[in-house]
């Protein structure tokens, strides 16, 4: 048969259920009709059949037009009034499913396939309407979250932004709602398989999206495990550079990695919660909460300051948070933090990468280095040929070069490169500020690794005290106050 005519004949069909129904088309509202079968399910199941037809026969045109790949200008797809009938129909079945457990048993599948066989061809405000028809059975635990998870991480690649929010957003809540009492490690544990197995895949939307929701659950502390940890740092590692300056960038400063075409679904709470009109917590405040005014106003009064005092909490809560950041971060979770460390090394030597993202793969090695206490001899030469004071984000390089020295490491492998920051920074010819940082990084690595500095360069470094400039002096005086107290 082909669509047109299906078209007609489920039209016939339906005037003729309508008529035989004895109902007109302006007494089968769909909301009136769903608030009735709310309240008397046994007296409308006639009308939920003839409903629940009228919905198999629209899905059946969608999933031959997609069978057929059929795109004439006449299909069924390109007529508004088609979609927003399937819509309205499939979101009216999903709120009365739950009164007709039996009747309705196979819709929630029949949904599921309608996405998975013609979500790309179907139109973009109809794919919203059944999708959003599946979440409400989701939420109702009509559906399982696990049979449903692969198929929304699907919806996430299709490229229409609508229903990647909307997708994105329901599986972190679901996620997070599920865990909310008390986590079901079975069930997380195959969830994680789902999005471990996608993360792994060549396809880089679908990576991408995994990892996304990945880093997401985790910045949430939904699934704040070494499980997820190391998936999320075994991402560094695919082959997509995209996906690996993705996990990098969350690895460095663990906050939420999205496309730039996103939108901050994720911190919308806690944009909510900073935006919030501030009540004043003074004693005055408080007084006229307790004595004045009615009994009604009081209660007001009372309520508005238990509210501003959860807003205070939860906004110092979330700067500790910000603040602590390295104590969070996944790379504390590394079970095998040599090899992840050595591993990243070799890729930072072969890439061809920017120089951007090449500093992102240092200063992610020199963190590791430094949590772990690691040994890793060839990164501190591959640092030295960047310690020029010209260089491009020099500054953040020291950093990294600071953070890899440990006490652990021989004093002999970091030499070379402490003698190049003497020697490129610290002299009379350079810079005050340049002098400055040099002298800097100089004491933070000494506090590490005391046995670096000899004393005939103590002894040069601290004539820099009696400098004109400032910054000089204080950084040649914190050095001197550093080998006093080792």
């Amino acid at each position: 048969m082909s669509p047109i005519s299906g078209r007609h004949a489920s039209s016939e069909l339906t005037a003729e259920g309508i008529a035989a129904s004895g109902l007109t088309s302006e007494k089968l509202s769909l909301p009136t009709l769903q608030s009735k079968m709310k309240c008397d399910p046994e007296g409308y199941e006639a009308e939920l059949t003839l409903v629940y037809n009228q919905f198999k026969s629209s899905m059946d045109l969608f999933e031959q037009q997609a069978a057929l790949n059929f795109t004439s200008l006449s299909g069924v797809s390109t007529d508004p009034t088609v979609s927003k009938d399937l819509g309205d129909r499939a979101m009216f079945l999903s709120h009365v499913t739950p009164f007709y457990p039996k009747k309705l048993v196979n819709f929630p599948k029949e949904l599921a396939q309608l996405l998975r066989s013609s979500a790309r061809t179907l139109p973009s405000g109809l794919r919203v309407h059944v999708t959003q028809a599946l979440i409400l059975l989701v939420n109702r635990k009509i559906v399982d979250i696990g049979e449903t998870l692969a198929l929304f991480m699907e919806l996430q690649t299709l490229g229409d932004r609508v229903l990647r929010n909307l997708a994105f957003s329901h599986i972190i809540h679901s996620i997070r709602r599920m865990n909310q009492k008390h986590k079901n490690d079975t069930k997380n544990r195959a969830l994680q398989n789902i999005l471990f197995a996608l993360l792994q895949q060549e396809d880089e939307a679908k990576a991408k999206r995994s990892l996304i929701t990945l880093c997401e659950l985790h910045r949430r502390r939904v699934w704040f495990d070494d499980r997820t940890a190391n998936a999320i740092c075994s991402a560094c590692f695919h082959s997509s550079s995209r996906i690996m300056i993705a996990s990098l960038s969350f690895l460095l400063d663990y906050e939420k990695i999205e496309d730039d075409s996103d939108s901050d679904m994720a911190d919308s709470e806690d944009e909510q919660t900073a935006n919030q009109p501030q009540v004043l917590l003074n004693k005055e405040a408080i007084y006229k909460a307790n004595n004045k005014g009615t009994s009604s106003s009081k209660k007001k009064k009372q309520a508005k300051l238990q509210r501003a005092v959860r807003s205070m909490k939860k906004q110092q809560r979330l700067q500790s948070e910000n603040n602590n950041t390295s104590y969070y971060s996944p790379l504390n979770h590394l079970k095998d933090a040599q090899g992840f460390a050595e591993k990243l090394f070799s890729r930072l030597q072969t890439c061809n990468e920017r120089f951007e993202v090449k500093m992102m793969l240092m200063k992610v090695i020199a963190r590791t280095v430094g949590l772990h206490h690691l040994i890793l001899l060839n990164f501190y030469p591959y640092l030295q040929r960047y310690v020029q004071p010209h260089q491009r984000d020099v500054t953040n390089l020291l950093a990294a070069a600071v953070q890899a020295c440990h006490d652990m490491v021989p004093p002999d492998a970091v030499e070379p490169l402490f003698k190049q920051v003497v020697n490129q920074f610290v002299h009379d010819r350079s810079r005050p500020e340049a002098i400055s940082v040099g002298l800097n990084v100089i004491r933070e690595i000494c506090l590490r690794m005391p046995l670096l500095m000899t004393e005939d360069l103590l002894q040069d470094l601290v004539l820099y005290k009696k400098s004109n400039e400032k910054a000089v002096s204080a950084s040649a005086r914190s050095l001197l106050t550093l080998f006093r107290e080792v």
